[in-house]
């Protein structure tokens, strides 16, 4: 199976346990900062905050901090401007990789990111030596345990979805990007409990890894976004299941 989407799997239960949950609240805010700078701070308006906003909440950020969040984007309140930068880099095993930062000092965020990735067995790469091989996507999971997975493809493909997959303990949910809110609002209409849903970068195609690269990967996927400019990283990794939980506990 493609380790993308258990990779976003196991990210979102780690963040429910992580004890270090203003580094998440922070990035957070950054994102939804960015969206109301960027499209305005009515989330009934603009998509991306509305996605912002109900990622927060479900991670159970306070409602106060998502207000400050907007208001600092839509200049009602004082706050640094953050911009959006790409950076295309390759992992252990050739994998390919793409890092979505909000940072307000491109120099150290770059210095930052080649020093994590050099350690790691990994380099940045040229502009759009990675970019092609992935897809922007929306991507619902919902774990598999004790579900009607019928039930749940049927809902999904009724709300919207394009397909409905295994991919280990969970169903991966791919939709368009402009149709990922309707669809997890589907799913929560019908009682159906979403583990994660986000827009994100879906490979085409993967990479297959075991053994020393696997793990050299997931240790820099866990290095690379425990930086506090980076928001999400995306990778065509392909490692089993198995392996995955184990070198991600």
């Amino acid at each position: 199976m493609s380790g993308h989407s258990k990779w976003s799997s196991i990210k979102h239960k780690k963040a429910l346990k992580d004890q270090r949950r203003g580094k998440l609240f922070t990035k957070f805010i950054k994102e939804i900062t960015v969206a109301a700078r960027l499209g305005g701070g009515d989330i009934n308006a603009n998509p991306r905050l509305r996605t912002a906003v109900t990622t927060a909440r479900q991670n159970s950020m306070p409602a106060d901090n998502i207000d400050r969040a907007i208001k600092k984007g839509t200049g009602e309140l004082e706050g640094v401007t953050y911009e959006e930068v790409t950076y295309e880099a390759y992992g252990p095993g050739g994998v390919a990789i793409l890092i979505h930062s909000l940072t307000d000092n491109r120099t150290r965020t770059v210095a930052d990111l080649r020093s994590v990735l050099t350690k790691h067995g990994g380099n940045l790469a040229a502009a759009n030596a990675v970019a092609w091989m992935f897809q922007r996507r929306g991507l619902i999971t919902v774990e598999r345990a004790g579900i009607d997975e019928d039930r749940v493809m049927e809902v999904a493909l009724e709300g919207g979805a394009d397909d409905v997959r295994e991919a280990g303990d969970i169903l991966e949910i791919l939709t368009p990007t402009e149709q990922l809110e309707g669809v997890k609002a589907a799913l929560d209409g019908a009682k159906i409990t979403t583990a994660s849903a986000e827009v994100t970068m879906m490979p085409q195609s993967t990479v297959a890894i075991s053994g020393k690269p696997a793990e050299q990967m997931v240790r820099l996927l866990e290095a690379v976004e425990d930086h506090d400019d980076v928001q999400s990283v995306s990778s065509n990794m392909d490692i089993a299941a198995e392996e995955l939980e184990r070198l991600s506990a």
